[in-house]
C-alpha cells in the first residue's frame, strides 16, 4: 500500500542524484529506527503506568503509617 506521502518523498528523492538518494535513505533509516525506539518506550510505560502509580500509592501508605525508612546509599 503506497500513500500519498510515499509517492511524494519517491519522487523528490527520484530528483537527487544516486549518491545523493544514497545518502538520505541513510538517514531514513536511523531516523525511523529511533521512530520505532521512541514508539515501543511509549508503548512500555503505558503498559507498566497502572503499576508505577500503585507502588507510589503503596510508599505513601508506608511513609503515613511509619513504616518508611531513609534510603541507605551506602547498600545499594
Amino acid at each position: 500500500m503506497t500513500t500519498t506521502a510515499v509517492v511524494t518523498v519517491t519522487k523528490m528523492m527520484e530528483s537527487l542524484p544516486e549518491r545523493t538518494q544514497n545518502q538520505v535513505v541513510e538517514y531514513l533509516r536511523e531516523y525511523i529506527a529511533d521512530i520505532k525506539d521512541e514508539i515501543q518506550w511509549d508503548m512500555t510505560f503505558q503498559k507498566s503506568q497502572r503499576q508505577l502509580v500503585e507502588a507510589a500509592q503503596q510508599a505513601k501508605r508506608e511513609i503515613a503509617a511509619g513504616l518508611a525508612q531513609p534510603m541507605d546509599y551506602d547498600r545499594l
